[in-house]
């Protein structure tokens, strides 16, 4: 492997905080943290010096019940050069404006911020996303859609936009953090720190967070695709039959017979359930009301509303929330 002459900055130490929320996922934590230490062993040298942060300074306890080791939260010239908040669960419970008030203060001193998948949920809260391009896990879309109607995220595995970094987390992170040490020690000592982890195939940062239309429902047919996709982008104002037959370039009749042939329901049970699990995402993840996420959903009304979602989930949507 041809040798690559380093970066100036390559023979500092460059300091990087994780901030872990209550609940994050360890599969995120680890894809972010793991190319770090790899790089570190490759280089013979330390290049990266880690902290983990969390909001009591207890240790941080992630949803699979592993708990990390943490302190308090980084203080006034810290000396770190990026700081990465990591969180998963339900921003319901992301109730943290210490860990707002962290982010903001290491975002005046000039400290690169990122958030890992529910991350820039909190980074939004803090008032950190206006006007940037930023990606957030997709479960967690939707939350972040209501709470913060003026920010619009985008789905790619992540986002570099100048001293915000976002990422949807998963494995995206070895992705993100490909990138981030290539930036520094160059794309040679990068690839080193994928093989590593057997990380042969790097996506784009623009890569799809979910398997396609196709993969997901197993479906090929290109109308009866078309019709799916514009359900999941049309949830708060649902497109009648006729004019989603027109969409797949079909009878209405014809478009019955596919939803009935290659998925095996009818057209308004698909609608009702893209709806449905949509609103069961808000009723974990938001602080919306039943009556507000009817209307998100675009039921004619709670009552209505209440009724389908128990059909669906044997339960009313007050008790799935409480669940």
């Amino acid at each position: 492997m041809s040798a690559v002459e380093p970066k100036p900055d390559s023979r500092i130490v460059q300091e990087i905080g994780f901030i872990l929320i209550p609940g994050f996922a360890l599969m995120s934590y680890a894809s972010a943290t793991e190319p770090l230490r790899a790089a570190n062993l490759l280089a013979g040298r330390e290049i990266y010096r880690l902290s983990i942060f969390s909001p009591d300074g207890a240790p941080a306890l992630s949803s699979s019940g592993v708990s990390v080791p943490a302190e308090p939260l980084p203080v006034r010239g810290s000396g770190l050069g990026t700081a990465f908040v990591c969180a998963g669960g339900s921003p319901r419970d992301w109730r943290y404006p210490g860990v707002l008030a962290c982010i903001r203060q290491l975002s005046r001193e000039g400290v690169r911020i990122g958030g890992i998948s529910g991350g820039p949920y909190l980074m939004a809260a803090a008032g950190l996303l206006g006007g940037r391009d930023f990606t957030i896990h997709w479960e967690h879309a939707a939350a972040l859609l209501e709470s913060f109607p003026d920010l619009t995220p985008r789905q790619a595995r992540f986002v570099i936009d100048g001293n915000r970094i976002t990422c949807g987390g998963g494995i995206a992170p070895l992705d993100m953090m490909h990138v981030l040490i290539a930036e520094r020690m160059g794309p040679d000592f990068a690839r080193r720190v994928s093989d590593w982890y057997l990380h042969t195939e790097v996506n784009e940062p623009a890569a799809p967070q979910r398997a396609s239309l196709a993969e997901r429902y197993g479906v090929h047919h290109p109308g009866l695709l078309s019709v799916l996709e514009r359900m999941e982008e049309t949830i708060e104002m649902p497109l009648g039959r006729a004019a989603m037959a027109r969409i797949a370039g079909v009878t209405p009749r014809h478009l019955d017979r596919l939803f009935s042939t290659h998925l095996g329901t009818t057209f308004l049970n698909q609608y009702h359930r893209i709806r449905l699990q949509h609103a069961q995402r808000l009723l974990r993840q938001s602080p919306l009301s039943i009556s507000e996420i009817a209307v998100a959903t675009g039921f004619s009304s709670p009552s209505h509303f209440s009724r389908m979602f128990r059909s669906v989930y044997g339960t009313a949507p007050g008790e799935a929330r409480r669940d």
